[in-house]
Order: C-alpha cells, then structure tokens, then sequence
C-alpha cells in the first residue's frame, strides 16, 4: 500500500539524485559547461581571491648586476552572499488516497510533479543565468484602460508565473503576487489576474519580477557586462580590470567582427575564449553569413548532451533568454557555480520530506540549492550588442 512514508522515502531515494542532475546539465548548455564546486564558500558568503595582472618580479640586466627586485602577485578578493534557489512540488491527500492500491498510479503521480519541478525550476534558473541579480523579467511601458500592460519585452515571461511590480527598489502595493493569465509576444502585451491595474498603480519605467525574488537571484550576465557601479564588493572605477570587452550597434554579424573581439580580449587579457552564446536571432544571423560565402557550418558535440554549431571550432550555441541582438564571447573556465552543497529536500526536524500545509489537505516537498555565479576573470568575456537578427 501507497502512504505518506514511502512517498517520502520515494522522493529521497529514488528522485533526488536524478532531479540534481537534470538541474545541474539540463537547464541549458552554458550552465552544463559551468563547473559547480563548494571550494571557496564560507558560512553564508563565497569569498575568492582574484588575480589580476602580472608578476612584477621578471626583468633582465647585466651578468654581474642586481637581480630583478621580488614583486608577488596583484589580488583582490571577491565577496557574494550565497542565494537562495527553491522549487517546490504539493500533492494533495486525496491524489495519494486514490492511488495508495495501485503503485503504478503513485509512480505516475510523482513522476508528473516532479517533470513539473524540472521544467519550472529549469525555466527560471536559466533565465537567471542571464539577468543581473535584480530578479526584473521586463520594463512597463505602459497600462491601457483595460488593465493589460505592455512591456518593453516579454522574452521571460510566461503564463502561469507569480509576479510583483517594482517601483524604483520597492514593490508596488496592490501589485504584487500578481498571476500571469495571458502574453500576447506579438505586441508584447501581458494580462494579469487581480483587480484591474491602473496607471494610478503601476507606471513606465515599472518592472516586474517573480514573486518575492527582488535582489534575490543569482549573479548573471547581466550583472558581469557593465562598465558602472560594482561587482563582488569591488568598484569599477578603481578596478578598470572588472570590465569585460563590450562593442555595441554592431549591425551586421560577421567572422570579422567576431574575430576582432575575440583577439582583444585574448591579447589584452590572455583569456582564451571557449563558448559563444547568442540569440535565436543572431544564430540565425550567422548561419546566413556562413551560407552566403559558401562556408561550410559545421558542428560538435558539447557536455550535458548537447549539439552545437562552431566558430572556428567554438562552439556557439543559443539560448531562448540571452537578449536580443547580442552574442556573448566566454571563457567558461572563469566561471563557477559557488554551492553551499548541490539540491537537497528541506527536512523536518523528524527527516521527513513531505509535510502538511497548515489548515490543507495538501502535502508539500522543497528542494533548496545555496549558490551564485561569479566569474574570476570579467576582463577576460566580451559580449556584442545591437546585432542585426535573422
């Protein structure tokens, strides 16, 4: 017979390391060529010494002169607080008292909520990959007379998802907790449940963010490619060395203008450039290039599973979340997914897994990773903007 206890012990035993893994190398290529490790976290915080510049301790002379004076390394440290990653499954009692006589039944039930999980959990932390920490899915524009706001885009949203309005750094009261009922892409208009949102309400220059998560994602591109603020408690303007290559209002992707970037960044910062990552759009983009001087795109095989189109035996691959007209140049070695320890289940004080919502018939189970993104080296990246899509 199917209980509470076996469903618990199901989810510990036999769902856990598969749901990791699918986590860790399925979200998207970029993340499965991103080492994850525990090195350098320390209690809440990661903290990593960063190399910059040369040894200054090298110099030549004469056969009997002074040796070279001793000049060790240049370091700064780099300080993140480790973020917190939930994805949350509820089966309700009365789904698992309907399949208690039938395991197959059972097996169906979680194998539904945990592909659920996946694809959510998958979802959102591949957006986060490339978004600045903030949590902002998009920008209003504006609000018509009917409630249904248009944005500036609607690449991360999606029916279904949670969200809050933010104004400036503080949520929008009467904004928040807002469920995404409908997203025309066309006209990048979105309907919202709840009473009806008015210009008195929200306004242009508003963003939106899932529910709760305002300042509270990872680390992402987004946040890696600015050549203002700070970065991992360092400032740019007394750290030029923070600041990745960045050429914008590129027009017309060619192997030129990819190839420049590329020796730039290699003989300004010796980073050796290992992945590409673009738009759909700009993808498409280059596989024109290629096609109208009649070179040959070929292809490879890239960890997690994945097949990528090469540059010069890159890989470049494209992401549904990477912005519009813009192709980003890395170097995946300087990057690492800092973790406190890989997804776990929240336990009660007792082991369990599953536990009841107060005042519900339902059960609940929450996976937890603590972790964020940095990047060792931010000079050594580029990134191309204002690419002409295909």
């Amino acid at each position: 017979m199917v209980t509470m206890t076996s469903a618990d012990k199901a989810l510990k035993s036999l769902y856990l390391g598969v749901v990791a893994e699918q986590l860790n190398t399925s979200v998207n290529p970029l993340l499965a060529a991103i080492k994850q490790t525990t090195q350098d976290v320390w209690g809440k915080e990661i903290r990593k010494l960063a190399q910059y510049g040369v040894n200054g301790g090298v110099g030549a002379g004469t056969e009997t002169g002074d040796l070279p004076d001793a000049a060790g390394n240049n370091y700064e440290q780099f300080v993140l607080t480790l973020k917190n990653l939930y994805g949350t499954i509820e089966i309700s009692d009365k789904a698992v008292r309907a399949s208690e006589n039938s395991v197959g039944a059972f097996v169906n039930l979680l194998n539904a909520e945990m592909e659920g999980l996946v694809k959510s959990s998958s979802f959102n932390f591949g957006r986060m990959l490339f978004g600045d920490g903030t949590g902002k899915l998009a920008t209003v524009s504006s609000v018509d007379s009917n409630g249904v706001v248009t944005f500036d885009s609607v690449k991360n949203v999606f029916e279904g998802m949670v969200v809050d309005f933010v104004s400036g750094t503080t949520p929008v009261s009467g904004a928040t907790g807002r469920t995404v009922t409908y997203v025309d892409r066309t006209n990048k208009k979105v309907k919202f449940s709840g009473t009806k949102l008015t210009s008195s309400i929200i306004s242009a220059n508003d963003f939106i963010t899932v529910q709760g998560s305002l300042n509270q994602e990872i680390t992402g591109l987004g946040a890696i490619f600015n050549s203002t603020g700070s970065i991992y408690g360092l400032s740019r303007s007394d750290h030029p060395w923070l600041i990745p290559y960045m050429k914008s209002n590129v027009g017309t992707i060619t192997e030129t203008v990819i190839q420049k970037a590329i020796d730039e960044i290699e003989e300004n910062t010796g980073s050796k450039v290992n992945f590409i990552v673009c738009s759909s759009g700009v993808k498409r983009a280059l596989q024109a290039y290629f096609s109208e001087y009649k070179r040959n795109v070929n292809v490879t095989d890239i960890q997690g599973g994945y097949t990528a189109m090469t540059y010069n035996g890159i890989p470049v691959v494209s992401d549904r979340f990477c912005p519009d007209g813009t192709m980003y140049l890395l170097n995946t070695e300087d990057f690492n997914l800092h973790q406190l320890c890989d997804w776990k289940w929240l336990e009660t004080s007792d082991g369990k897994v599953l536990k009841q919502i107060a005042g519900k018939p339902v059960y609940t189970a929450t996976l937890v990773k603590y972790a964020d993104l940095l990047c060792s080296r931010p000079c050594g990246q580029g990134m191309l903007t204002g690419i002409t899509e295909a």
